[in-house]
């Protein structure tokens, strides 16, 4: 009976030391009643949870990737925690104890997410982009965007001041990149309202959005925003890859917030056949 004990005992030793070495040391930080504390993440927050009833905590109002947290009981004892998962797949973990006069009051995380290596299994996967880890997606689309370079010439549309481009379709584990870019012309600022991505009939691209199929968009590199005037901007967007047959086409359409300067971009099957691949010579950025 000893005998099988000590077994056990061995076996259960072996496997604790081979999960530590997956454990995730977790961020230490201090919480007070009277104050909140804000955390700022490089990414959107997707998940929160909170080890005890001794924490509140809630997104700021109108900014996905601030989190107000406090105490809700004056000298809570010992330690409690608390848990978060942003939209680029990065798991943060903090141990929490309560002062009457914390440290610091605000946290910026974007030097935290730098200082994590990306091999070390600290990424979740999200059910929206199958096996691409987030953080990979996301140096992905990073890359392309700083690379900034076009070779697909013939893809554009340009009324009203603006030109709109595509430059790049490249494709990575079952996921296509768009690699996008609007110049701004005139002198009224183009403010962006949302880009869309749909299938349509070739027959009835130009007439009505009868019998048009929309395409998920399932991330992109930065947030639309507004493009001053004489300006460039451009962006990286995140598809499931797909293809079509000959009679239909990929439309990709940008429309402006409170105006009508709508641009239209026209994709073939055989653009998208003829996507780029991606290879890790292409993650470095000259």
């Amino acid at each position: 009976m000893a005998l099988h004990a000590n077994t056990y005992a061995q076996q259960l030793a072996s496997h604790t030391t081979k999960l530590n070495m997956g454990k995730i040391v977790p961020y230490e930080m201090q919480v007070t009643y009277n104050k909140t504390s804000h955390l700022i993440f490089p990414s959107a927050i997707r998940y929160v949870d909170l080890g005890s009833e001794y924490l509140i905590a809630g997104k700021a109002e109108d900014a996905e990737n601030v989190l107000r947290i406090k105490a809700t009981v004056k000298d809570f004892e010992g330690e409690t925690n608390f848990s978060v998962i942003t939209d680029d797949g990065r798991f943060y973990n903090f141990n929490v104890y309560y002062s009457a006069h914390p440290n610091s009051m605000n946290y910026d995380l974007l030097n935290m997410q730098k200082a994590l290596d990306r091999e070390n299994g600290n990424d979740v996967l999200f059910e929206e982009l199958g096996s691409s880890s987030p953080s990979l997606a996301g140096l992905l689309m990073e890359t392309i965007y700083k690379r900034n370079k076009r070779y697909i010439k013939h893809i554009g549309a340009k009324s009203y001041g603006i030109q709109f481009l595509l430059k790049g379709i490249y494709v990575h584990n079952g996921k296509f990149y768009f690699h996008t870019e609007v110049r701004n012309k005139g002198n009224v600022p183009f403010q962006i309202d949302f880009v869309n991505f749909k299938v349509v009939d070739k027959k009835v691209a130009k007439r009505t959005v009868v019998q048009e199929k929309p395409m998920t968009l399932l991330r992109m590199y930065k947030p639309l925003t507004g493009i001053e005037g004489n300006t460039t901007d451009q962006n990286v967007f995140l598809l499931d890859q797909f293809t079509m047959t000959d009679d239909k086409m990929l439309v990709i359409e940008i429309f402006e917030k409170n105006g009508g300067r709508q641009q239209i971009l026209q994709v073939e099957n055989s653009d998208l056949v003829h996507a780029r691949p991606i290879t890790e010579m292409h993650l470095k950025i000259n």
